[in-house]
């Protein structure tokens, strides 16, 4: 009888490599949805309507989780973040409150909603600032521009503005593993892309 084990040594393949062959074959179409905790489902997602111009999509709720049975009563809010994307919120009341990490920097984790327009851009953040919202930007990135400010749950949000050109991007592209590598041996900043943010450091 033939082994059900595949033979990770034919044509001298480490199965290492057999893996991954097998991964390039997943045909990833979009991310589905990107789901977060929140405090309170209501607050979050007026804040989202009110804010950033999001239609309420739908809710779902559980006494209990359909993938792990767990006993833990959930509100699971979604919303519709352009284009087809999905931001979507969990409210679990009966778990431990919430907290960041305190080893990650708050600036490091964040989500990024792109508009078509630097007018749009402009028009957000009097919009967030007369919410009430501390407002960051719009700071210069070169190949976008973003302003910054955080929801009622403590997530950075980022709203930007695409500036770049198809020569950036490609000069960005063909120095990226060596830059990668660089980091990873050094854990210091390579310099092949310092033109990015010179306008902001120059001032």
């Amino acid at each position: 009888m033939a082994s059900a084990i595949p033979d990770e040594t034919k044509n001298n393949e480490p199965a290492s490599h057999k893996t991954n062959s097998h991964l390039t074959d997943l045909s990833i179409s979009r991310i589905h949805h990107v789901a977060y905790r929140c405090h309170n489902a209501k607050q979050t997602v007026a804040f989202y309507q009110r804010v950033m111009g999001m239609d309420f999509l739908l809710a779902i709720a559980e006494d209990r989780v359909p993938s792990t049975k767990a006993a833990d009563p959930y509100m699971h809010v979604f919303l519709d973040a352009g284009q087809g994307n999905v931001l979507a919120f969990f409210e679990v009341p009966h778990s431990p409150p919430m907290q960041k990490d305190p080893n990650t920097p708050a600036w490091v984790e964040h989500i990024a909603f792109e508009v078509p327009s630097m007018p749009m851009l402009l028009d957000a953040k009097v919009r967030a600032e007369a919410a009430g919202l501390d407002v960051l930007g719009p700071i210069d990135h070169t190949l976008f521009q973003s302003i910054y400010f955080f929801d009622p749950n403590g997530i950075r949000l980022e709203l930007t503005v695409n500036t770049h050109t198809e020569d950036m991007l490609a000069r960005l592209k063909a120095v990226a593993p060596a830059m990668l590598d660089e980091w990873d041996k050094t854990k210091r900043a390579p310099k092949h892309a310092a033109w990015l943010h010179r306008h902001e450091f120059d001032n």
